[in-house]
């Protein structure tokens, strides 16, 4: 998280969301040990200011098309779980 955003004035404002929505992110900031308004700060700030980089656009678009996509065979799996 920037921590420069952190030190920043705070704005006093409001949103209409979903009951459930709201119910849910109570849950998770207390099962965080947070305060609501912490942890829904910390959510929107890692979305607005998460931008992957060149490669990781590149490799998504590639794994999304399913080009170069290789059989998956659960018996590789084992014999590398086994080595370990």
């Amino acid at each position: 998280m920037n921590t420069a955003l952190a030190n920043k004035e705070k704005t006093l404002t409001s949103f209409r969301l979903n009951t459930q929505l709201l119910e849910r992110l109570r849950f998770l900031a207390k099962k965080s040990n947070r305060s609501l308004n912490n942890y829904v700060e910390t959510l929107l700030l890692d979305v607005v200011y998460h931008e992957p980089n060149d490669e990781t656009i590149e490799a998504i678009a590639e794994a999304r098309s399913g080009k170069n996509m290789e059989a998956f065979d659960r018996r590789d799996l084992e014999k590398l779980i086994s080595s370990l």
